[in-house]
This record gives structure tokens, C-alpha cells and sequence, in this order.
């Protein structure tokens, strides 16, 4: 069996984005690990990308003890939007998916004392082939987004070059500060570039990004979590350094409640992520998760760790291969504690 143990230690990093959001790792939860691009909403009415699951969603979280805990982001990703821009060049939803737009998906998702967050891509076309944000269009896909009342953007990277993206991230950042609505900007830049200096600047992102994503993708397996740890832990000494509040390192969504993890790998990421600081986004189906994931997912403990307001990334110290986790912890607002977990 291996364990690791992970330390908190504090750190001097002290630039960051002063939109005043992300104080702590955000919370929330993400449409993509669980629902992908279904957009066959004829067979599969309840599962498809479409204003009736972000609107159930937020439903779930307001009603089912998420919000009171932190969780306040209904976040929408990839193919929800129209195929094509509006005669003007704006992008649209989806008629059909969505018929009453964005904007009403917003004002009802706010009226759950939630927040809506959107998916962009600095590109021709996003990752799954809809209208991609080129740098002509980001100031107007900006303010559309504000125009709209979002309160977070995603935005990935595909079909860009890296000259392009090197323009396009700061440039949105900037178009999102202009439009005078706070907005919370992740920024998938990182993940496009290899996740490691020279070819990612930590101390610039965390001027531009209240996140970004370092490395892959998640996918629904226990391999998948644990290349993404090893991944961290092998590179600690740069992204620990860089992570704070208002700027975090993501190493992408909660899987818990999907089919992939049994209940004790399931309790694993649960605690990693919450001792490397990462924001919290589930991507999951609310309306049938099980006990036991809403259990680990609701773990008090795990989210006041998670949300110390010093913001420091754990580190991990040890690697044994015979030993059994431990664990000891000392008060979080003195970001002076550290979890053994095994893996």
C-alpha cells in the first residue's frame, strides 16, 4: 500500500488578480466529467445539455444542503452553444437546448442564491467543434457574458496556436475586468502549454486567472486520479508557490458519485483535493447521488480544510510503501497541519 503525507507550509507568493473573487478555492458543480456533449435531447431528454439540467441542478443544490455549504457554482461546459454566431457575431445558445436563453438560465440561477458559470474557447472553434472565441471577438464575447449575468468563464484552449493563446488569456482577462461585472476567469492556458516552466509564467497567470488547469483532463477512473497526484507532487515546488487566494491551481473536478471509484478511493480524492487547495467543482448527477458520495462530498471537515482562508497548497513530504495512512491535523486557520492519505 503506498501513502503520502501531505504538509501545509506557508509561502511568500503575493501577486494576484484583484477582481476580489476566489478568496478561497471555489465550489460548485460542473456539467462535463458526468455529461459530455449530450445533446440528443429527443432519447435522452433528462440528461442532455440543456437549460432543464442546469436549471434541476441548481434546484439539487439549493435544496439538498450544497449551497450552505460552499457549493455555489452551476457551471455549464462544452456544446451549449448555437453552431453558428448571430447575424451581429454574437454567440448564442442553442434555440432548442436552451429557448430561453442564457440570460433567463442566469436570473433563475441567481434566484437559487447561486452563481452561473459559462464555457469559452480561445480559438476557431471550441473542443467540440462550436464557435471558438478568436482575439477579434473576445472583447464582444465578454461583455455578451456580462450582458448576460454570468458570473464565471472557463476558457479552454483548443484550436489556438501558442502565440495566439499567449495574446488571447491576458487579453480576455483584461475584457472581463472592462466590462465592470465581476467574473471569475479560468484559464485552461497551463494544460495547452505542458503545465511547467519556461513555457508557463506562474507569476503571470496569477495576475490574469482566479484558476487555471495544469495537466489532463480527468476521466472517470482511479488511474486518472492518481496520474493527476503524482503529477502535482513531482512538480509541488512549482505550483505550490503559485496557488493563494483569488489564484488556484485546478487539477480538474470531483469524480465522486460516477462510476469509477469505489467508497474508499472515493474518500481519497475527496481529502487530496481538499489538501491541495483545489477548487471544488463535482460532476456528478444530484438528482440520484447515492448516500455515501453526498456524504464524502458534505464532509464538513473536509471543506473548512479546503477553505482556510491562508490559501496554502499542501505539499507532500513522505512516500512509504508499507505504511498505513495517517492523518493529524491542527487547527486550519493556522495553516500549520498536514494529512497523511493513503492512495
Amino acid at each position: 500500500m503506498k501513502c503520502v503525507v501531505f504538509l501545509l507550509l506557508p509561502h511568500a507568493f503575493s501577486l494576484a488578480l484583484e477582481n476580489g473573487l476566489m478568496r478561497t478555492p471555489p465550489m460548485g458543480w460542473l456539467a462535463w466529467e458526468r455529461f459530455r456533449c449530450n445533446i440528443d435531447c429527443k432519447t435522452d431528454p433528462h440528461n442532455c445539455i440543456s437549460e432543464r439540467l442546469f436549471m434541476e441542478m441548481a434546484d439539487h443544490l439549493a435544496m439538498d444542503g450544497w449551497r450552505e455549504l460552499g457549493y455555489e457554482y452551476v457551471n455549464i461546459d462544452d456544446c451549449w452553444m448555437a453552431k453558428n454566431r448571430d447575424m451581429m457575431g454574437h454567440l448564442i445558445p442553442d434555440p432548442e437546448r436552451f429557448p430561453r436563453g442564457i440570460k433567463a438560465l442566469a436570473d433563475y440561477v441567481h434566484s437559487r442564491g447561486l452563481k452561473l458559470g459559462i464555457y469559452g474557447d480561445l480559438g476557431t472553434h471550441t473542443c467540440a467543434g462550436y464557435p471558438g472565441t478568436t482575439l477579434n471577438r473576445i472583447e464582444q464575447d465578454a461583455l455578451t457574458f456580462a450582458q448576460w449575468g454570468v458570473d464565471m468563464l472557463k476558457l479552454d484552449g483548443c484550436y489556438s496556436s501558442a502565440d495566439e493563446q499567449a495574446q488571447g488569456y491576458p487579453k480576455m482577462s483584461k475584457a472581463l475586468n472592462a466590462t465592470g461585472r465581476p467574473i471569475a476567469y479560468s484559464c485552461s492556458w497551463p494544460a495547452y502549454r505542458g503545465g511547467l516552466p519556461p513555457e508557463v509564467n506562474y507569476t503571470l497567470l496569477a495576475n490574469i486567472c482566479n484558476l487555471w488547469r495544469n495537466f489532463d483532463d480527468i476521466q472517470d477512473s482511479w488511474e486518472s486520479v492518481l496520474s493527476i497526484v503524482e503529477w502535482f507532487s513531482k512538480n509541488q515546488g512549482v505550483l505550490q508557490p503559485a496557488a493563494g487566494p483569488g489564484h488556484w491551481n485546478d487539477p480538474d473536478m470531483l469524480i465522486i458519485g460516477n462510476f469509477g471509484l469505489s467508497l474508499e478511493q472515493s474518500k481519497s480524492q475527496m481529502a487530496l483535493w481538499t489538501i491541495m487547495a483545489a477548487p471544488l467543482f463535482m460532476s456528478t448527477d444530484l438528482r440520484i447521488i447515492s448516500e455515501s458520495a453526498k456524504e464524502i462530498l458534505q464532509n464538513k471537515l473536509m471543506i473548512k480544510i479546503n477553505q482556510d482562508p491562508l490559501g496554502i497548497q499542501g505539499r507532500r513530504i513522505l512516500q512509504s510503501e508499507d505504511r498505513h495512512a495517517i492523518s493529524l491535523h491542527s487547527l486550519p486557520r493556522t495553516a500549520q497541519f498536514y494529512r497523511g492519505h493513503c492512495l
